[in-house]
Parts: C-alpha cells; sequence; structure tokens
C-alpha cells in the first residue's frame, strides 16, 4: 500500500511506514461528519440511532436499572431528554459552554441529564459520588461550574453555585421530565460546533492528582463512529440475537460513558445497577440474558476465581470486552477455560482519546492472548524510545504516542499539563510501553513512570502481577518499587490470600523467583485484605507506595 503523493510507503501488514516512523490503523477509514458542521453529540446520536439496522421500534428498551426494575423505551427516553432540555432551557439562564457538574449514582436520570444538557451545549462533568470533599474541591476548582444535579444524599458535598444545585430525586426535576407542550425542535435550534467540549471527565489520577480532561463533540462523535461501522460480531444468527450490555463500569467513567452513547447509537439495551455486586450482576445476565459486558481486568479475575457463577444461567453472554488495565495471556486463558463460549477481548484507550485506541474486531483477532488489537480507524501511532525520543519500528518496545480525531482538547485549568502531553502536531503522549508486532497488533507492557528501577534493569509491575494472579492461592495482587540502598528500587508485592489460605512471604518470593530473570524477582511481600483500584479497576498504586513508606500496612 503506497500514498505516492508524498512518497510514503506504508507495509500493509503491519501499518509502519519507514519513511515517517508512524504506523496506521489498518482498519477501513471511517467518514465523519464536516467538521464545520453544527452538530451535538446527541444529534449525531440520534442520526445514527434513526439508520440502525434494523432501527429500533419506540417500544424497544433502551436502558434498564436492574436494582429496581424500572426501564425506559426508546421513545419514553427520547421524549424526556427532549422535555429536560425544554424545561432546564426555560427555567435556567444556561448559555452554551457552561459546565454542569454532576454528582449522582447511576440512575436512569443520568442519561437523561447528559443527552440534555449537551444538546443545549452545555458541558457535563460528571464526578464520582464517592469522591471525598478535597477531589470534589479540586474538581470543581478546575472545571468552574455555574449548576449543579445531585441527589438528596450527594449535594452536602457541594457549595453553592452561580445557578444552584438542582436534586435529581425532587419533584421539581421529576416534573421537567413530562413538560406537556415540549418544544421538540429545541435541540435543532440550538446550534452546537464540533468543536465545543462536550464532556470534561476526570482521569483516574494514578500518578497524581485528578486532571479534567475536556473532550469536544467532534472527539465522541469519533469514537462513537468508530464503534458504529466497525464491529465485533457478536452472532451470525438471522435475525441477529438482542445485544443487552450489562455496565459494571459506572457511567461518570470514559468507559462506561461512551459505551452508554455507543448502546444508544446502536439501538441496543443497556443494563445497570444502582452500586455494583457480584452477585447482583450475575443475576442481572440471568434475568435480562445479558450478551455483552465492558469489563475491568479485576472482574474478569473474580469471575474466574468465583464459585458462584455455577449458580446463575450465564449462557446468554458472548462477549466480554475488558479495558481500563493489561489483561494477562495466562488470565484470559483461565476465562477461556471456564467459560469456552464466551469470547473475551481486549480494547486499549485513555480518556484523553475519549476511550478508543485500539481494539480487537473479530473472533481470530480474539484468539490472540494479550493483545488490546489493532489500531482504531482514523488513527496515527509512535512507538518512542522514553530516553533517546527516536520513533521505533515493529517489534521494540518504546512510549505509545497516538494522534487522531478522539485526541482531548487538552486538560481544563492545566495548560502546563496539556504542553506536556500533547505536542505541537497533535501527538499524546500516553506515558505507556507499548509495542507493535509483525501484523500491526498493540501490546501494553506497563506505565512508563510504574516501571520499577531495579539497578540498571527495568522492571514491569504487571508482569509480575499477572504471574500471582496465576497463584490458585493468591486472590489478588499488586507491585510496587520500594526504595533500596544498594539497588535504587526492589519489586515489592501486596498480596491478597484466598479465604483459609496461609502462604508465605516466602512462598509467595519462591513461586515468582522460579519463573522469571533474577533481576525481576519480588523481594518483599506484605499481606493484605484488599488492593486500592480506581473506578475503572487500576491500581492505585501511589496509595500503596505512599502506605509502604510510612510503615502503614496495618491501614490497608
Amino acid at each position: 500500500m503506497a500514498d505516492s503523493g508524498s512518497h510514503r510507503s506504508i507495509d500493509g501488514t503491519t501499518g509502519f511506514c519507514p519513511q515517517t516512523r508512524t504506523f496506521h490503523s489498518l482498519r477501513p477509514e471511517v467518514a465523519l461528519p464536516p467538521p464545520s458542521q453544527p452538530l451535538s453529540l446527541p444529534q449525531y446520536a440520534l442520526s445514527l440511532l434513526r439508520s440502525s439496522p434494523p432501527a429500533p421500534d419506540g417500544d424497544t428498551t433502551f436502558i434498564i436499572n436492574a436494582t429496581d426494575g424500572h426501564s425506559l423505551s426508546y421513545s419514553q427516553f427520547t421524549a424526556q431528554f427532549l422535555s429536560l432540555a425544554h424545561s432546564l432551557q426555560k427555567n435556567y439562564s444556561l448559555a452554551p459552554n457552561d459546565v454542569a457538574f454532576i454528582l449522582s449514582p447511576p440512575s436512569l436520570h443520568v442519561p437523561l441529564l447528559y443527552f440534555a444538557l449537551m444538546s443545549l451545549g452545555i458541558v457535563v462533568s460528571p464526578a464520582n459520588p464517592l469522591s471525598s470533599d478535597s477531589e470534589i474541591a479540586h474538581q470543581l476548582q478546575l472545571t468552574k461550574p455555574v449548576i449543579a444535579f445531585a441527589t438528596s444524599k450527594t449535594s452536602s458535598k457541594l457549595p453553592s453555585l452561580k445557578l444552584g444545585t438542582i436534586l435529581l430525586d425532587s419533584p421539581e426535576f421529576i416534573s421537567f421530565l413530562s413538560e406537556h407542550d415540549v418544544d421538540r425542535d429545541v435541540i435543532d435550534r440550538v446550534r452546537v460546533s464540533q468543536h465545543d467540549t462536550a464532556a470534561i471527565l476526570y482521569s483516574s489520577g494514578t500518578t497524581g492528582q485528578v486532571k479534567g480532561v475536556m473532550l469536544s463533540h467532534r472527539n465522541l462523535i469519533a469514537v462513537i463512529a468508530g464503534f458504529y461501522h466497525i464491529r465485533f460480531p457478536l452472532n451470525d444468527t438471522e435475525p441477529p440475537l438482542p445485544t443487552v450490555s450489562f455496565f459494571t463500569v459506572p457511567l461518570f467513567h470514559v468507559f462506561g460513558f461512551f459505551m452508554l452513547l455507543r448502546v444508544f447509537s446502536m439501538g441496543q439495551t443497556a443494563v445497570f445497577t444502582q452500586r455494583f455486586d457480584f452477585e447482583g450482576m450475575l443475576r442481572a445476565i440471568e434475568k435480562y440474558k445479558v450478551t455483552y459486558m465492558p469489563v475491568s481486568p479485576p472482574l474478569v479475575l473474580a469471575l474466574i476465581k468465583s464459585d458462584l457463577t455455577n449458580k446463575y444461567d450465564l449462557s446468554s453472554l458472548m462477549l466480554l470486552g475488558s479495558g481500563g488495565a493489561p489483561l494477562g495471556k495466562e488470565v484470559a486463558e483461565r476465562f477461556k477455560e471456564k467459560f469456552p463460549t464466551v469470547e473475551l477481548i481486549q480494547g486499549y484507550g485513555l480518556t484523553e482519546t475519549g476511550g478508543g485506541a485500539a481494539r480487537v474486531v473479530a473472533p481470530e483477532e480474539a484468539a490472540r492472548y494479550g493483545t488490546v488489537g489493532r489500531l482504531s480507524e482514523n488513527t496515527e501511532a509512535k512507538i518512542v524510545d522514553p530516553v533517546t525520543g527516536e520513533a521505533l519500528p515493529p517489534g521494540q518496545r518504546g512510549e505509545l504516542w497516538l494522534r487522531g480525531p478522539t485526541v482531548m482538547k487538552g486538560y481544563v485549568g492545566n495548560e502546563k499539563a496539556t504542553a506536556e502531553t500533547v505536542d505541537s502536531e497533535g501527538w499524546l503522549k500516553t506515558g505507556d510501553i507499548c509495542y507493535f508486532d509483525s501484523e500491526g497488533f498493540l501490546y501494553i507492557v506497563d506505565r512508563l513512570k510504574e516501571l520499577i528501577k531495579y539497578k540498571a534493569y527495568q522492571v514491569p509491575p504487571a508482569e509480575l502481577e499477572h504471574l500471582l494472579h496465576s497463584h490458585p492461592e493468591i486472590a489478588d495482587a499488586a507491585v510496587i518499587p520500594y526504595p533500596d540502598e544498594e539497588a535504587g528500587q526492589i519489586p515489592m508485592a501486596y498480596v491478597v490470600r484466598k479465604p483459609a489460605s496461609s502462604i508465605t512471604e516466602a512462598q509467595v518470593i519462591d513461586y515468582i523467583a522460579k519463573q522469571v530473570a533474577p533481576y525481576k524477582k519480588i523481594r518483599r511481600v506484605a499481606f493484605i485484605d484488599s488492593i486500592p483500584k480506581s473506578a475503572a479497576g487500576k491500581i492505585l498504586r501511589r496509595e500503596l507506595i505512599n502506605h509502604s513508606l510510612s510503615g502503614g500496612l496495618s491501614k490497608l
């Protein structure tokens, strides 16, 4: 495959261009709306929904709250979000690009809010309702919202804002959903530029203080367009079985956020619970015949190790899409042994790329355990040596850089961090150590900032964690750097024993030592009740490092 116009040659197998040292997507290019066309994300999702084959009728269920059994059909959801947009515009002096802060547990009201606000050109900024007061204060300082939406239980965490706080469980808000004489053209009269910010989502803050990621309508349109046009074939029955997705990831996180929009644009059904619990998930899979779940690696591990899975009929389940953190090859193989009829695929993305950057889209790709798939459509990548800055060819490890229409506008209120992350040519530095193989498949090695520097060697914690997870007496584990006078840093493991296990530090150290090079050996072990993790399942190593240095192991 050659680009004669610029004298470039792109390898059709790897996607690599030796002249520019850039990897190109091997997926078909997906056409996006003209950038100058005024278009909000909800308008685009509605246009895809109307052309989804077959287009859902008005009574097709869009979203179900499995905790109380309440649901909304597509016609109900559309009528209610238009009513809400109409009510907000009539009752509040909101202007385009104002920020609305959302602090609520999962409910049917949250998706309605997302669609209504973004339709009006208002920036949605949903946060974790379990966040501490100081975390919320930091987020409010970054985003400077004029209005907030919360519940009776979460509103006390918020200060008074210019337009106040609207309670989602109040009679006033409920009345907004069923206004009479709704102006159904309300969202078409608001001219929203695709380059306007649609959402400010918060990065997980695993390596520092949380940042607010500004994603434009176009960023998210590009993500949804890719998922809409290039799909994993879930089933080959005629007519195809309905796709019912169970959300294990929160709606305020980028994974849950774009999955919600993806489900809507495809006319499918989303199921969630107000508070995630493992058995509640199994019950919902059985009751609603769930076919697909976006998951994090800790949940894949839980499915493998739990005996509860035998109590429920999980036969409807066809596909698990894992993201948020690397999934080990051994874990994937053990999952396939236990659930041979369920495809387990990986994807890769960051909040800074609206979620999607690489993914698996076919059964033959899913058989390649360990890869996060090929570069997403319309996306370019480089593998850059962190020391020399040299762009590397296939097979060599370096920091992954990404460029394309899904790359964020920047970090709100933090120009310095934006400049450090996105260069003048639009390349986003991911901070992940990766490589592409000889067929263009991407593999994640570890976080650049999390590599343990043992003497002159670099030790990836994820590699040791995957090995620890393979031990039958270990329920969960995390590996961190621990300071050492001679070596600089040594690998230290935090281990959660399985119930009734009495595995010792010496046994853990010996188990790993038999499987790795001497410099990768674990040299210190602490046993704890649980590993601290973000909402997306990422290990919060900073917390573990702080505890290890402060002698606070008992606090964990």
